[in-house]
């Protein structure tokens, strides 16, 4: 079995979602409203936690709305609900950044809207993008061999870790 090496605690993780959380206000606090699409399911868990953060301190409406895919043969997307997307901010989050297709892909069912932004967040950026995307509200970067993996360990909707394996 492979080592786990620990790069985030449950506490880090903590501190680096109220940061991404305080960044996303930072770039938004004009608008009315902001939807966080969580990519299931550990983006999703992500996305409810930065939304608890955001309830807190800013001012705006928050929407929180899930996306799924396979990530391993993304071409089918789907969002929980159907909502009207044109002139939105729009915040998709996920887990972890690698080479940045699934993110590619989850941004499909936005491209009939035009909304007025869309954002990335993830907790974690390998920085190995193949695809062309760049992460706006980054935990933690990390640069690592292409062979490394980067997992996040969840049980229920507690995030307890992120390793590199």
């Amino acid at each position: 079995m492979a080592t786990k090496n620990v790069i985030l605690t449950q506490d880090i993780i903590q501190k680096k979602l109220e940061r991404i959380a305080y960044e996303i206000y930072e770039h938004n606090s004009t608008e009315q409203e902001v939807i966080l699409v969580g990519i299931w399911d550990r983006g999703m868990i992500l996305a409810q936690k930065i939304a608890g953060i955001l309830q807190k301190i800013a001012p705006f409406k928050i929407k929180l709305i899930e996306l799924r895919l396979d990530k391993q043969h993304p071409l089918e997307v789907k969002l929980s609900e159907n909502i009207d997307l044109n002139d939105k901010v729009i915040i998709l989050i996920d887990d972890v950044a690698n080479s940045g297709r699934t993110m590619l892909y989850a941004l499909k069912p936005f491209l009939q809207y035009l909304p007025r932004k869309i954002q990335t967040a993830v907790l974690v950026d390998r920085k190995h993008k193949s695809y062309p995307l760049t992460v706006d509200f980054t935990g933690y970067l990390l640069s690592t061999s292409l062979q490394d993996m980067i997992m996040v360990d969840v049980e229920g909707e507690e995030i307890l870790s992120a390793y590199l394996v």
